[in-house]
């Protein structure tokens, strides 16, 4: 929209839309003088936002006093205002809620799973990771599936028959080990909504799930209500998923202690670096699914559920 059509819309009483081809960094004002009319350009401060938007703002009618020099009272003035982040429209209360759940991490979870690794020996640990992974399995080749990926399917149902049998029910990898070389590669209803180009939402840190996105948050909702749906019993049971949930936490939370305390003593920023790292994580799972070339994330910033593991190292079928 030229400047003469912009001030003739205000004229007849329109709100203009300013287009994107407009720089937003000066403010129009249109004067009214007589029977004809005058558009003046007054530099305005510069304006910090990715895409602003517009607000108009007219002088009080009540104010009849004499107008300032250079204006009239008549004067309408479009101007600019500055938005949140894009990505993060409750940067505020996800910001409040990561501090609340590093004061209870620092006070109470941290010293309960410094103190659940002193009494549960590594090999008993290792054997319950093993147990859950295994348990969703066939949640990743569901995925797979829906992938359109036929064969890293067949290699995660190779894996899950394999460490159910010959793996004591999944207290081993057997299947990573010669001569089977099946690696774990994490894959849920998140990953699939991501592959099919489903954005990721706005950002949010959550008590007891921490960072995650309203995508992300849906995939994992999904994935955890696969087996109840498709199994049932015990999987419905609380007496199943309660100490299963809290011991696999426990066990998350010792395995990325020390990353954990470099992330919140190492940074000015604490929340933000959380935060980009789990975005730039997740991406980098999407990305893997497509082919594309990807970064290399801490693996405690990504998806946090219990199907996370590191990123394979081959490229999806």
């Amino acid at each position: 929209m030229s400047v003469p059509a912009l001030a003739a819309a205000l004229l007849l009483g329109g709100t203009p839309t300013i287009p994107r081809d407009m720089t937003p960094e000066v403010a129009l004002s249109v004067t009214q003088q007589g029977a004809g009319n005058q558009v003046v350009e007054q530099p305005a401060l510069p304006i910090v936002a990715a895409v602003p938007t517009t607000a108009v703002t007219t002088p009080d009618p009540s104010s009849q006093g004499e107008p300032a020099s250079g204006a009239d009272q008549n004067e309408i003035v479009v101007t600019a205002q500055q938005h949140a982040p894009p990505g993060d429209p409750l940067e505020k209360i996800n910001a409040t809620s990561y501090e609340a759940t590093q004061a209870v991490d620092k006070a109470v979870v941290g010293p309960v799973a410094l103190a659940y690794e002193h009494a549960v020996p590594g090999p008993a640990r290792s054997g319950l990771r093993n147990f859950l992974y295994n348990l969703h399995e066939p949640g990743v080749f569901l995925n797979f599936l829906l992938q359109l990926k036929p064969g890293k399917a067949a290699e995660t149902f190779g894996r899950f028959a394999i460490n159910s049998t010959i793996g004591a029910a999944g207290l081993f990898d057997i299947a990573k080990r010669r001569p089977f070389n099946l690696p774990r590669r994490p894959n849920g209803f998140a990953d699939t909504l991501g592959y099919y180009g489903v954005k990721p939402g706005p950002f949010l840190f959550l008590p007891l799930i921490g960072p995650t996105t309203a995508r992300d948050l849906l995939g994992v909702g999904l994935d955890r209500l696969l087996l109840p749906l498709s199994v049932g019993t015990p999987f419905t049971r609380l007496s199943y998923t309660v100490p299963t949930g809290v011991l696999s936490s426990l066990d998350r939370r010792v395995e990325f202690d020390a990353e954990l305390h470099k992330l919140r003593d190492g940074n000015a920023d604490p929340y933000t670096a959380s935060k980009e790292l789990y975005l730039v994580g997740r991406q980098a799972e999407i990305d893997h699914l497509h082919g594309r070339t990807r970064r290399s994330v801490s693996p405690e910033f990504k998806r946090t559920d219990s199907t996370t593991d590191v990123l394979p190292s081959s490229s999806p079928k």
